[in-house]
């Protein structure tokens, strides 16, 4: 399941252009990473020279969401989803997915990007973990220049991204939000799922195995 992160910041604060450079970095250290941007705009262009989208996928992002009220990019209708039930459920294979937006995401570290002193989100906002300006005088305990893309990239691969330990093997989602499995209910799932489905016999190599389930009432 992929780790989330978001950059935050007043319009022409510096974010996408930040974003895109920190999502080279990643990609060149071998990470998947997708992208998820908020608008509050309607009607944009997507994924065409000179947009933002555009500029996220010739960073060397794997795929590219966009948000925004009218529309959301998988073509469909704007359903209010979380940033954290968006990343599992459209990107659950790759590593990371960085927002840009979201500023009221719970639970979801926060990079904040500012030029001047009277935008900054912190006071607004929980979750900013690090800071992106260059400004004089801003202090904290992880503050970077706005053309320090790569030590970004590596602060966020040392935090989120170097996870010792198995890989999950199996992700329950409820209503679009991850449910924390042990590895034994992990084991007892995917042992109980693959047993059924191995009576289908679908001469297939399984490697792995998708299923959503939709109560009624």
């Amino acid at each position: 399941m992929a780790s989330i992160i978001t950059f935050i910041g007043w319009h022409d604060s510096g974010k996408t252009t930040l974003a895109t450079q920190v999502v080279t970095e990643l990609t060149k250290l071998g990470y998947r990473v997708a992208v998820i941007k908020s608008t509050s705009d309607e009607g944009i262009a997507f994924d065409t020279p000179g947009t933002d989208t555009y500029k996220h996928k010739a960073a060397g992002a794997d795929s590219v969401m966009l948000v925004a009220p009218d529309q959301m990019v998988l073509q469909t209708k704007n359903t209010d989803l979380s940033l954290r039930t968006l990343a599992h459920r459209y990107f659950p294979d790759v590593d990371l997915v960085i927002g840009e937006g979201f500023k009221t995401a719970r639970r979801i570290p926060k990079i904040e990007v500012f030029r001047n002193l009277d935008q900054k989100l912190r006071e607004e906002v929980h979750g900013v973990v690090a800071v992106a300006t260059d400004l004089e005088g801003v202090t904290g305990e992880y503050v970077f220049r706005l053309d320090a893309a790569r030590d970004i990239a590596l602060f966020i691969e040392k935090r989120y991204l170097r996870i010792k330990g198995r890989r999950e093997t199996v992700t329950l989602l409820v209503n679009g939000e991850k449910i924390p499995l042990k590895d034994f209910i992990q084991e007892a799932l995917a042992g109980t799922v693959h047993g059924f489905i191995k009576t289908l016999k679908l001469n297939k190599d399984m490697k792995e195995i998708e299923l959503r389930i939709q109560l009624e009432g």
